[in-house]
This record gives C-alpha cells, structure tokens and sequence, in this order.
C-alpha cells in the first residue's frame, strides 16, 4: 500500500504546519480537530507534489544523458494498476475493468519503457539494488504475464545482485499455482494486503476478499521459502470496533508473519468514502477519530512486542530485526535513485523527481510514439535532499543525525533547534547527543509532526 511509490501522494493534503507563535499542527490537536477529515496526510516525499510541473520534465532527460553515478543505489518499480475491485478507502490509480488483451497491451508498454530506460548513459548497465511490484494487484497478472514481464526486466536490469525484490499481493487472486510461480520468478518479500480478518469489516471496506482466503494465502506462503512475508493491517476502517481490533491484531499474531505493516486510515479526496462523503455534505469520515487510531496501533505495538516482535519504524513490527530489512523503504529514504515505470508511477533520478502521465490512455500514446511517459518533474536542491532525507528517516522512530551531517555538510540538530526543542517540550522525542529519538505518542503521528521541518514556502502547500 502506502509505502510503494504511487500516485496515492497526489491527492493528499498537508497539513499547516507554523513555528511557535502561530497556529501549529500541535496545537490545533487540542482545539478539536481530532476527527478524520478529508485528506491524505502521510507524508511520502518531500518537496509537496504541488511543487512539480510539467516544465521541469527536460531536467529529467538532462540526468538520464549523464554518466552512471558509482555510489548510488537503484530501485527498480513497476505499477500494475489493475484490481478485481476498488475498495472504498483506494486512493491508487486502478483499473477493474480491463481484460487480457488490455492488459497485455499496458505489459508490453511497460516493457517498451524499461527498455528505452536502459539506453540511456545514466542507467546503462546498471543493476538494481532492490525491484518493488506495486499497484493495483500484481498478482493480479496470470501466471504467464508474470514470467514474461519478469523474464524481460531481467534482460534489460539483471536482478542477480539485487537484494529485494517486494511484491504485492491481493489474497483473493492467490492460488497455489500462482504463488508458486511468485516465489519462482524471484520475489523475497511477500507483502498481503489482509486488512483485517473479520469478512464484516472486509465487505463494508469495499474489499475483494475474504478471511478464508487471506489464511489459506498465508498458509501455502510459509511453505514457499519467502525471506519475508508481510501482512497489512489497517486500524479504524468503516464498523470497526475496538473488540475487532483486537482479534485482528491477535489473529495476526497467530499468523506468525515475519513482518506486520499498521496503517492508520485517512480518506483521500479521490476515494469512493469521500465521494459520498461530499455527496452528503459531512465534513467527518465514518472512520474512527485520530486519538482513536492512534490508540488502537499503540495497543497493537504492545502486544506485538509481547509475542516477540520489534516496532522498527512509524508503520512497521517485524519477528526478527537482524533478518528482516525493508530495502525499498531504507534504500529511497537514503537517497537511491528509483526507475520508476508505469501508468502514474513516481521516481527519482540524480535529485529529479517525476511522475509518469496519470492514466493509462496518454501514458500508452507516449511508449507507443517511442517517448518516456513522463507529465511532470521536480529537481531538488542540496538543501530540499537534506530535508527529505532527515525527515524520512525519522519515520524509523530513531535517527542517529551523524550520516546525514557527513553526507550534506549540515547539522540537523544545529539547524532546527528551535523546532526540536519545540517538539521535545510537547513531550514527543528527545535529543542526546546524536541521536534523536521519538517516543509512542511521537512515533504515531509523526506524519503530523515532520511538517515543522519543511521548509517555509512548502509548509503551507496542498497536494494537486
């Protein structure tokens, strides 16, 4: 879900975020703005995705002609936008109704602008450092798109020094035959989109499965041999109670998964709850409050602790945290450069960010004229790769600043005192020496809190 890199960002809404003095995203929590509204308020990237524009696209061209860089990590990431249903709470871009021929058509597009990616100087014999299947359902493709699309990347960037290669999964479209042919092709992280456990919260979410299906996809999973198997879990959706949440939880921990991803959930603008959200004129989501939420993945984080796991980041709990690593997350959070390919897809190359054409008509048109797809860009400079590094990394709950310091030459601590100690004060992190570390309370909205380090012109920006 929301750590792949996808066109959910852009529909997201910042929250304002002033220094002391003026109305702060600290201070409004306690003048009653405590329900769900409408927006998307994890934050992905940094600069805002209002910042980027279609006139910045040559600079992407500018970075693909240069030489390939010696000490930077590439990703690689296809998006598969296709589901067998939207859930009600899908802010991705999807497609439902499509069938085989179509979506042989969007593969072979795919295919046609990795290998326009692989001729140009600053990709060129490169080989991956981790490879990412988002969407939509990538298990959603039949066994034999699989192999093919697969068997044709790896021509064009050999995956056999690639650490990680993550893809995500819908239950409901697993069989035996088709995880078999998953875990074959090469894919270490296995990553469910489960939810919940209960069919009630499952139907009314809007979601294609069912509880029968995710355990049988986690069951013939184990016996694959993945390094990693993920599960999702989503707290406070439509009907959820806090007895719910708590078999969930417990169920999952049943599961025995090697690591378990917590989402929050928020309604973006582009959903089908917020339509009728508008529709009926409320301001508030039929989804539980934020102190709720907050609550409730708090509660999970310690009975997950209790079974053995570690709470490793903003999102995550994981078995074993000398084994199990998210490379995608930890590797674009340092600064990799990400090939980014398909319909709405976002990468970076050398500090460029873009974002390919958002539906899947105009990005065809553009492979198929023998063009990169690519609507609109945004490059950083030094001081934005600061910020965005800094502030991502605080998601992992603890940050020794002494990397981040050597690589740019600034000294986050030194820089944003003010802010840090502002945030201290409120009871949420702590400073020593280095290391900067965020409490439960910190931890759990620190989408909410990392808008107190962007810059001043950015602060007040919202998503488009």
């Amino acid at each position: 879900m929301i750590e792949s890199t996808d066109d959910a960002e852009l529909n997201a809404q910042a929250l304002a975020d002033q220094l002391p003095g003026a109305r702060t995203p600290l201070e409004s929590e306690h003048e009653g703005d405590d329900k769900t509204e409408a927006g998307n308020y994890f934050v992905a990237n940094y600069p805002p995705f209002s910042f980027w524009s279609p006139e910045h696209k040559p600079k992407v061209e500018e970075v693909l002609e240069r030489p390939a860089p010696e000490n930077t990590n590439l990703g690689v990431y296809f998006h598969i936008p296709f589901c067998r249903k939207r859930c009600h709470f899908c802010y991705f871009r999807v497609y439902t109704d499509k069938n085989a021929a179509e979506i042989n058509a969007y593969i072979q597009a795919g295919l046609k602008e990795f290998e326009m990616f692989s001729k140009k100087p600053y990709l060129a014999g490169r080989k991956p450092q981790f490879v990412y299947f988002g969407g939509g359902t990538p298990s959603y493709l039949s066994v034999s798109q699989l192999q093919d699309l697969t068997n044709r990347m790896k021509d064009l960037f050999p995956w056999d020094e690639t650490e990680e290669v993550a893809f995500e999964a819908e239950p409901g479209t697993l069989t035996e035959k088709k995880l078999e042919a998953i875990r074959e092709i090469g894919v270490t992280r296995l990553s469910l989109g489960v939810e919940a456990f209960d069919d009630h919260l499952l139907e009314v979410n809007g979601r294609a499965h069912r509880s029968k299906e995710a355990y049988r996809a986690i069951d013939f999973a184990k016996t694959l041999g993945f390094e990693q198997l993920n599960i999702d879990l989503i707290a406070g959706m439509m009907d959820e109670t806090e007895d719910n949440w708590k078999r969930c939880v417990d169920t999952a921990i049943e599961q025995q998964p090697d690591c378990v991803t917590i989402y929050q959930m928020e309604i973006p603008y582009n959903t089908t709850i917020y339509r009728q959200m508008k529709e009926s004129g409320q301001v508030t989501a039929p989804v539980a409050d934020w102190p709720t939420k907050r609550h409730w993945v708090s509660w999970a984080f310690d009975r997950f602790q209790e079974a053995g796991y570690t709470v490793n980041s903003a999102y995550t709990v994981v078995k074993d945290p000398d084994k199990v690593k998210f490379v995608y997350r930890d590797s674009l959070w340092s600064g990799a450069d990400l090939l980014s390919a398909g319909v709405a897809s976002f990468g970076e190359f050398g500090g460029v960010h873009y974002q390919n054409q958002a539906d899947v008509g105009p990005y065809m048109m553009e492979v198929d004229a023998g063009r990169l797809p690519i609507f609109r860009a945004y490059p950083t400079n030094e001081e934005e790769r600061f910020i965005r590094e800094f502030i991502l990394q605080l998601k992992l709950g603890q940050l020794d600043i002494s990397g981040v310091r050597e690589k740019y030459g600034i000294d986050p601590i030194k820089r944003y005192a003010k802010q840090l100690a502002y945030i201290e004060n409120e009871g949420f992190l702590t400073v020593e020496g280095d290391v900067i570390t965020l409490n439960r309370e910190g931890l759990l909205q620190i989408d909410r809190l990392l808008h107190e380090f962007f810059l001043p012109h950015h602060r007040d920006a919202r998503y488009t």
